[in-house]
């Protein structure tokens, strides 16, 4: 996913692009020699920035504590009814998948000052979209701080 085309497209404000190239994107994965051409085809497909493998599950971990997935309901209708809602999401954005690997561990998205301290971690929720108007108000956050830390020197 291109975050600064994405947004723009969506009408979101104005200047996303200028500020998102302050940002070094990379992604992390926890398996490999799993499902390598799924892995393949999410990089050169929806996310086309680095990616590394997160061995000691350290961002997974400390960020997102461990976190696996959980049922959200026991009500097996509106299980199937949640599943029916993903499915179709996903098809209308046109994003192919498989339920291939563990599956069970959750990540997010961390957004990291010009220092590399992390300022922003949203968790994943399992067949939720991520909000993005809240990364975005948290991306804006980062970069005025960065940029008011520039000023000061």
């Amino acid at each position: 996913m291109d975050l600064a085309n994405d947004t723009a497209n969506n009408g979101h404000a104005s200047g996303l692009a200028d500020m998102m190239s302050c940002f070094k994107l990379f992604g992390t994965v926890k398996e490999i020699n799993v499902d390598d051409a799924g892995l393949n085809e999410f990089h050169h497909e929806y996310y086309t920035y680095p990616m590394y493998k997160d061995d000691t599950l350290f961002f997974y971990n400390d960020f997102f504590g461990k976190r696996t997935v959980a049922l959200p309901t026991y009500n097996p209708f509106k299980l199937v009814s949640e599943a029916v809602t993903v499915k179709k999401r996903l098809s209308e954005k046109k994003v192919s998948g498989n339920i291939k690997g563990e599956g069970l561990v959750q990540g997010g998205v961390i957004i990291f000052d010009k220092s590399g301290k992390p300022r922003y971690a949203y968790e994943e929720e399992t067949g939720k979209e991520m909000n993005m108007e809240d990364i975005i108000v948290a991306l804006k956050d980062v970069h005025a701080a960065s940029g008011a830390a520039t000023d000061k020197k």
